[in-house]
């Protein structure tokens, strides 16, 4: 009886384990820092979530901004995120942070390097199951995003995928694979949004 009663706990613990929240980690942060900043000389990582930022308040916010509700595991207030600020000697030079998102055939890891004032340095795809992740990871595709900031995304709607302004630029290096292009770009909104609403960019 007790045995029974010990495998019923452990599984009930698993369970709950396979539906918490997931975050976004750099799978390597010492190698992935180098190779975003390689001027740089350490890093120190901070974990936030929204329910610790703001709650429920918050998360009306962020959905607001972003232009569509979350849904799923990836997208729930207790989500914890990990935000990577850069130095260089003592002086911040930038942050690296990211977001799962869900793509056509799986998660997407968004990862973004950004320099103090929120303009894009790098985009980084850890995690893309799709055929043309190779597309995707591309150093041709990821540099149409140099430079752009939240104020290029304001405008976006992610639910219908428009492009305007600068982000006309950004061309589909897959467009067969559409959905994970515009899932790729609703990250990149997200991702910005978030540091903002964590107070590290303005």
């Amino acid at each position: 009886m007790k045995q029974a009663l010990l495998i019923l706990l452990l599984l009930l613990a698993l369970a709950g384990n396979a539906f918490a929240a997931v975050g976004c980690d750099l799978n390597d942060p010492d190698r992935d820092v180098k190779r975003l900043f390689p001027n740089s000389t350490g890093y120190k990582a901070y974990y936030v979530s929204i329910q610790q930022k703001g709650g429920k308040a918050l998360l009306a916010k962020v959905e607001q901004r972003l232009g569509d509700k979350f849904t799923g595991l990836y997208e729930t207030a207790d989500v914890p995120y990990t935000v990577y600020e850069i130095f260089k000697a003592k002086q911040t030079v930038g942050y690296i942070h990211g977001v799962n998102q869900k793509g056509q055939y799986g998660g997407i890891q968004v990862f973004l390097a950004l320099d103090t004032k929120g303009n894009i340095l790098n985009l980084y795809f850890q995690k893309m199951t799709n055929q043309a992740a190779k597309s995707f990871r591309s150093a041709s595709f990821s540099k149409q995003f140099i430079g752009l900031s939240m104020n290029d995304f304001q405008a976006y709607d992610p639910v219908t995928g428009k492009l305007n302004g600068k982000l006309l630029q950004i061309k589909n290096p897959a467009p067969k694979a559409d959905n994970d292009f515009k899932a790729a770009l609703r990250g990149v909104k997200k991702n910005l949004i978030f540091m903002q609403e964590f107070g590290y960019i303005k």
